[in-house]
């Protein structure tokens, strides 16, 4: 357990990722752009520490032992294991037109604590294809930002016909605009607040009717949330709040 003032400590060191530390090693190369932004742009010199995470819950302190501006070495000081997230929180959402958008859900989720995000293609889905690489940079960057050491697991998009007919553990809800006289708000659908949970989140048209029908017949929940329509990114925000509080 950190007491305070190593969590703050903790915070004040510069941040990075480096997602192949290898257990029980004593130093680490970084990466070339890591190291230019570590010694050109902040200007670190040997001995002074900054802080990486592999993503895995690992948070090492490190001090600078070779201040390469291309190939920096560090030497791990310390490392304190972060315990993963209490609920495995899953946003299944379609992908949409403007890739900016979704790169904002992506960010934000990440800060909010989603644990996986698994981009959607739906028959209404209008743009199918993504740089699976810039997405993965954006996680990593809102990761750092929001001090975290646990990184979303960020799956390639996948059709929702497959998606809904892989097996699924936990709550699952879908998320839709057809007026139904079942649907009620996800709040008063978190009846286990420790289980894992799983929302889908459809495409600017909203989920079809064959789609909606195989969820449903799938078990999964119908579920609204709140009284407006919501551009899909935005439904996922609020999907992603109300499931991790």
């Amino acid at each position: 357990m950190l007491d305070l003032f190593s969590i703050c400590f903790f915070m004040a060191l510069a941040f990075f990722y480096k997602e192949d530390i290898v257990s029980n090693t004593e130093t680490v190369m970084l990466d070339e752009d890591t190291s230019k932004h570590v010694i050109q742009v902040l200007r670190m010199q040997n001995g002074e520490q900054l802080n990486l995470t592999d993503g895995k819950g690992n948070l090492f302190t490190a001090a600078i032992i070779d201040d390469h501006k291309k190939r920096c070495v560090v030497k791990i000081i310390s490392i304190v294991r972060q315990p993963a997230p209490a609920k495995k929180i899953s946003i299944a959402v379609s992908l949409v037109k403007n890739a900016s958008r979704f790169e904002w859900f992506l960010e934000k989720a990440t800060e909010i604590g989603v644990t996986e995000i698994i981009p959607l293609i739906c028959d209404r889905t209008e743009k199918q294809h993504v740089r699976f690489d810039r997405m993965k940079g954006i996680l990593i960057s809102a990761m750092l930002q929001s001090q975290q050491c646990w990184l979303p697991v960020l799956h390639e998009p996948i059709k929702f016909t497959k998606f809904i007919s892989a097996e699924h553990t936990g709550q699952k809800f879908i998320a839709h605009c057809e007026d139904e006289n079942n649907k009620e708000p996800l709040t008063n659908k978190l009846i286990n607040q420790s289980a894992s949970k799983l929302i889908l989140i459809g495409p600017e048209g909203d989920f079809t009717k064959d789609e909606i029908q195989t969820a449903l017949e799938n078990d999964f929940i119908p579920v609204t949330l709140g009284d407006t329509r919501l551009r899909t990114e935005t439904a996922g925000i609020v999907a992603a709040v109300l499931l991790t509080l």
